[in-house]
């Protein structure tokens, strides 16, 4: 269940799996079947999208308040239903229209999603919590 970040305004393939648009304004000049499905709740505010646009040297502070806004209730139900979607398919395929393909909001998806997937480590202290509860009880007497 491999999700994939791709520009929308790249051709379509049969390996692309759904193609999810993730931007909050349609492309211009592209129909609307390019995408089989149209997230724009879960892309970054106007505000913060003009901010980076007129600032991309600042990816990391992005990408943090990117973050923060995704993490906002509103945006929870969204977000789950794009995590349900990569669950379900063999193949998501994330739509930006953004000209930065390695720094955009598809990307921070992308690893948000993955990072939902995987199970935890079970490594350090907080990873024997979530795995087995007799390792929580262990860590608190100890």
């Amino acid at each position: 269940m491999p999700v994939a970040v791709k520009r929308v305004y790249e051709s379509a393939s049969p390996s692309d799996g759904v193609r999810v648009l993730v931007d909050r304004l349609w492309p211009r000049g592209l129909r609307k079947n390019v995408a089989h499905e149209w997230f724009r709740e879960v892309a970054p505010s106007d505000a913060l999208r003009k901010w980076y646009h007129a600032q991309p040297e600042l990816w990391m502070q992005f990408q943090k308040k990117y973050l923060e806004e995704l993490a906002r209730p509103e945006k929870q139900e969204d977000l789950m239903r794009l995590h349900m979607l990569s669950r379900k398919r063999k193949r998501l395929t994330l739509l930006f229209a953004s000209k930065n393909v390695e720094h955009n909001n598809a990307t921070v998806l992308r690893d948000l999603l993955e990072g939902m997937r995987k199970p935890p480590t079970g490594t350090g202290p907080s990873g024997l919590r979530s795995v087995h509860p007799r390792g929580a009880a262990a860590m608190r007497r100890r």
